[in-house]
């Protein structure tokens, strides 16, 4: 396993300014989390022996949750689309290419879509890695426990980030059900909201107008 400083956050002008707009925007919790996704899935990256921009990464790693923030929320669009169209529009204006700010765009609207984002774009996949490492723990033994230990230090996981994560996108979705169909997050109102109707795949199509 690498060494964390071989996932080191880039030394760029753009990196502090991303660090920054993420620190004044989110909260505590989501900026921790936002960071160790960047390094977790920077750690994968190189263990992998992949080739990535690590700006690139940092801007989807940073920006992934800031569509559940109200200032970034829309109201009928997935949380994880307001965030890309954050770091998009963030990164168009400090003159990252169109194509960039693309990649960037796609590895946050995919970052909850399991199964896809692996066979992607480095940073696309990266970006989920990492999250999947943090949220669910899915590679936690491909980590060393002073790697894992080093992370947390840096960017503390409370002891009660479980409850508080599932929170956090609760808060973030439950004023537009309607954009948790088929996804995950789905699974986090029914959580919280007991008689929550979630939407149903085989409904919609017998429900369609198509006639027999």
């Amino acid at each position: 396993m690498p060494s964390l400083d071989s996932a080191a956050i880039p030394d760029s002008k753009l990196a502090r300014a991303i660090t920054e707009f993420v620190r004044d925007t989110e909260t505590e919790l989501l900026f921790n989390h936002s960071s160790r996704v960047y390094h977790f899935g920077a750690l994968t990256g190189v263990r992998r022996g992949l080739s990535f921009d690590r700006e690139l990464l940092y801007a989807g790693a940073m920006f992934h949750d800031v569509g559940l923030m109200p200032s970034h929320a829309s109201h009928d669009e997935r949380f994880e689309v307001d965030g890309a169209h954050a770091a998009r529009d963030f990164l168009r204006s400090h003159g990252v290419p169109e194509a960039d700010a693309y990649t960037v765009w796609t590895a946050i609207a995919l970052h909850t879509t399991p199964g896809v984002p692996v066979h992607m774009h480095p940073v696309v996949a990266l970006v989920t890695a990492g999250v999947e490492m943090d949220v669910l723990g899915l590679t936690y033994g491909d980590y060393s426990e002073n790697v894992r230990e080093a992370v947390t230090r840096a960017y503390p996981r409370s002891a009660t980030f479980k409850e508080d994560i599932i929170q956090a996108f609760y808060e973030g979705v439950r004023l537009k059900p309607q954009t948790t169909f088929g996804n995950v997050k789905a699974d986090v109102i029914a959580d919280k909201e007991p008689h929550f109707q979630r939407g149903n795949f085989c409904q919609v199509i017998r429900s369609s107008p198509w006639r027999a």
